[in-house]
């Protein structure tokens, strides 16, 4: 099972990865997250980004996948090809071999969660500030979802308490742990 949070910068896509990965290991699953790889690009990200920015943060993704899907039976990306595609499209435009890539991958989620925008990017020191800019990526993700007719779960904007439960039933998990009666014994 790999799961991913999409959505533009700031919008809290880590923490929703680390309160779902808490979730999954209570159900005794076992969990790793793929980190945002952006973070390590050695390239410029943001606004200065540049094509080979975008084709290392690319393949980086899909090498972490890949590495952590080998390992652990619940995958957790904070991020996916496809809302990292954007701020490639955002600054280049469609790459016809960035297309087939992303459009192939893109089908090796179990399920995709749309965060939508609700307030603008705080800074964290690495990600961009501009609120003209998150709301960028944002339709540039939304114009690839309808592009590549991607199934995509979005977040009610309106029930921020109840993303995790919305992810775990959509994903067709449990909940809660199951319970074991301890007052039930068979002789």
């Amino acid at each position: 099972m790999k799961i991913a949070f999409i959505g533009s910068h700031g919008v809290g896509k880590t923490t929703l990865c680390f309160d779902l990965a808490s979730r999954l290991k209570r159900l005794d699953l076992a969990v790793d997250i793929v980190k945002e790889v952006a973070r390590d690009c050695p390239l410029p990200i943001n606004e200065a980004t540049t094509l080979e920015a975008q084709a290392w943060i690319l393949h980086s993704q899909i090498a972490q996948e890949l590495a952590s899907s080998a390992k652990y039976e619940a995958v957790i990306c904070d991020r996916s090809v496809l809302d990292n595609y954007a701020y490639l499209v955002h600054r280049v435009g469609r790459r016809p071999e960035f297309d087939a890539l992303v459009r192939a991958w893109v089908g090796s989620y179990t399920a995709l969660f749309k965060v939508p925008v609700m307030q603008p990017p705080s800074f964290d020191g690495t990600r961009a500030v501009s609120r003209a800019f998150q709301l960028e990526i944002d339709s540039g993700i939304d114009a690839l979802i309808a592009a590549f007719d991607v199934p995509v779960h979005r977040l009610n904007p309106h029930d921020r308490p109840g993303w995790i439960e919305a992810a775990l039933a959509a994903a067709g998990l449990p909940l809660a742990p199951p319970q074991i009666d301890l007052f039930s014994l068979h002789a």
